[in-house]
């Protein structure tokens, strides 16, 4: 898990890679560790937000064209950042309070 600031913004960040042989078992685990993580930081850094990092095309096999991941993430409102680690550059903040940069 990464931590980072800048001016009042905290956030934790957990590098997810779905690399499985099953994209919804990797799924299950993203997001059962997410809730795990969010349960402990809720109550010890409440200040700071927490987000699921994926790379782009993680987001697009799971989070745009698989259904589950699709209604996961809209059900549940995870925050992620999605990145295109060649490029070493985050091409997509989700944010459910403002939907999207």
């Amino acid at each position: 898990m990464l931590i980072a600031e800048k001016g009042t913004q905290k956030i934790a960040v957990e590098i997810k890679t779905f690399n499985g042989d099953s994209e919804v078992a990797d799924l299950e685990q993203a997001i059962g560790q997410y809730f795990t993580y969010l349960a402990v930081m809720s109550r010890n850094y409440p200040d700071r937000v927490l987000y699921i990092a994926v790379h782009e095309d993680v987001f697009t096999d799971i989070f745009e064209e698989e259904p589950l991941g699709k209604l996961i993430l809209e059900d549940y409102k995870i925050p992620l950042i999605v990145f295109n680690p060649k490029r070493e550059v985050i091409v997509r903040w989700v944010l459910w309070s403002n939907i999207d940069s």
